[in-house]
């Protein structure tokens, strides 16, 4: 019997190793799941993926893409005429207090990146991007690193300690970062 072609095998099991640490956590991810998951032999994910390593940097890499499409949708729907900041806060509102599972798959695989090198360099890559995105919405490049670590600081306190988001607090603090008073819609040029 000859080898069965399959193209789409290698992204069913990065779906697949996404879906695993949603259900269980970075602890959880295994080849065995993983290939359990994506319904593939377990020599499938040693095949596309020599280590665990290799499989968290392609699932990362995959959901920054991900929530970098988003971003980027979001930007370029951003009203020119609304207060930048409010517009933030709002935005920054719908992806707290909706489906969480997403954002806390984001952070549970940037904190693996406190233990695995391999995954630093695409934490950092989706961090640059989206200061990136929103400098358009920015006085400068050097806020717009600013907002993203509020945005960081603000969505670790709501996903850890469980604590309500703050719209219109948040709207306040990214306007002091931002340098206006929240009602003065983007900058110039």
């Amino acid at each position: 019997m000859g080898r069965r072609y399959d193209p789409e095998r290698r992204q069913r099991i990065i779906d697949a190793a996404a879906a695993v640490v949603r259900e269980r956590g970075i602890g959880g991810l295994g080849h065995r799941a993983v290939a359990a998951a994506a319904d593939v032999p377990l020599g499938s994910t040693t095949y596309h993926f020599a280590t665990l390593d290799d499989l968290m940097i392609a699932a990362l890499r995959q959901i920054n893409a991900e929530w970098l499409a988003e971003v980027e949708h979001w930007v370029e729907g951003v009203d020119p005429a609304a207060p930048p900041a409010d517009e933030l806060a709002r935005w920054l509102g719908e992806q707290l207090t909706g489906d969480r599972v997403r954002m806390e798959l984001e952070y549970e695989l940037y904190f693996a990146a406190l233990r695995h090198e391999g995954l630093r360099p695409l934490a950092a890559e989706c961090l640059d991007e989206m200061a990136r995105m929103l400098a358009r919405l920015m006085p400068d490049a050097a806020t717009a690193r600013a907002v993203v670590a509020l945005i960081d600081g603000l969505t670790l306190q709501v996903l850890l300690a469980d604590r309500p988001y703050d719209r219109e607090g948040t709207s306040a603090a990214l306007a002091r970062i931002m340098g206006v008073d929240g009602d003065n819609g983007p900058p110039a040029g």
